[in-house]
């Protein structure tokens, strides 16, 4: 990749080498039977100027990662033995509308119509990933409240998702499953109990931040009193919110996380119970792709 394109992901937020992986994996999908056949028939040796068009209000995620798709194809396809401009229009994180370039491109038709597909991809389901955060971010905004994301992810794409879900304005919940800790059910019924639980994740890992899920207020007190001070509240109404939320504060330090009910249009009262976290998994398994198309701007000269 150029050194302007990993500068822009470093100042997302991402490491080259996992975006790398990930899109030769993309471009592997379409480029794995031969060259683009249509293009080298129909464009081959013209010039192609070609701009990413919004074709509805959104959300912008991804434009970094569209410009490592065009480097990566010049590498795998043509040995890097040719040049596409790019300017970015639009940066990441902005809201968009219809008919709004985000993204330049131009240079061989057959490079800019070979890398459209695996472009568009990544920018439309990025996007639209920030775009239902902000919509979520939006809803509780100054509740206090902060909209957090899960590990219910696209298998390959966690890091790419979790990075549209910063840039609708919400927070990343743990990456894995060894940045933090994190009880569940299972947990405890395999432990013997919520204290126990909380006892051997502290034994066998002191230094990592530990979560407890509690769905009912006798858990709440449970895990509160053996020493925890982050807890996901499962499944719980709004009264019951208000009761764990009061329970909670009489310790130093809590942060408690609102977990399996929140909907846009539940989420200001979820927040209002004085929750810390609105935990929603759809943001990544469900969000709908934004519409962004590449309109060619011109057809002129030769490549």
């Amino acid at each position: 990749m150029t050194p302007e394109t990993v500068a822009a992901l470093q100042g997302a937020g991402l490491a080259a080498d996992e975006v790398a992986r990930v899109v030769l994996a993309a471009l592997d999908e379409d480029f794995r039977y031969g060259p683009d056949v249509t293009s080298e028939a129909t464009v081959a040796g013209r010039a192609l100027t070609a701009d990413v068009v919004a074709r509805e209000p959104g959300v912008l995620a991804g434009v970094p990662v569209a410009l490592a798709v065009l480097d990566l194809l010049a590498g795998r396809e043509y040995g890097g033995d040719w040049q596409v401009d790019r300017t970015v229009l639009i940066a990441d994180g902005a809201r968009i509308g219809p008919g709004d370039a985000v993204l330049r491109v131009s240079g061989p038709a057959t490079a800019v119509l070979g890398a459209e597909r695996t472009m568009l991809n990544f920018l439309t389901r990025l996007s639209g990933i920030a775009t239902a955060t902000r919509a979520w971010a939006d809803a509780v905004a100054g509740t206090g409240a902060v909209i957090r994301d899960t590990r219910k992810t696209t298998p390959g794409l966690r890091v790419l998702e979790k990075y549209a879900v910063r840039c609708g304005g919400g927070q990343n919940h743990r990456m894995g499953l060894g940045d933090a800790a994190l009880i569940k059910d299972n947990h405890v019924a395999a432990a013997g109990g919520v204290a126990a639980a909380v006892a051997a994740v502290r034994s066998a890992a002191p230094g990592v931040a530990l979560e407890v899920e509690c769905d009912s207020l006798a858990q709440v007190r449970e895990a509160l009193a053996a020493g925890a001070r982050f807890l996901l509240l499962d499944n719980m109404g709004l009264d019951a919110l208000r009761e764990a939320v009061a329970e909670a504060r009489r310790w130093d330090g809590v942060r408690l996380e609102a977990s399996g009910g929140p909907r846009p249009a539940t989420a200001r009262e979820v927040a209002a119970t004085g929750v810390d976290y609105l935990s929603v998994g759809a943001l990544t398994h469900s969000s709908p792709a934004l519409d962004l198309g590449l309109d060619c701007a011109d057809r002129d000269g030769a490549a």
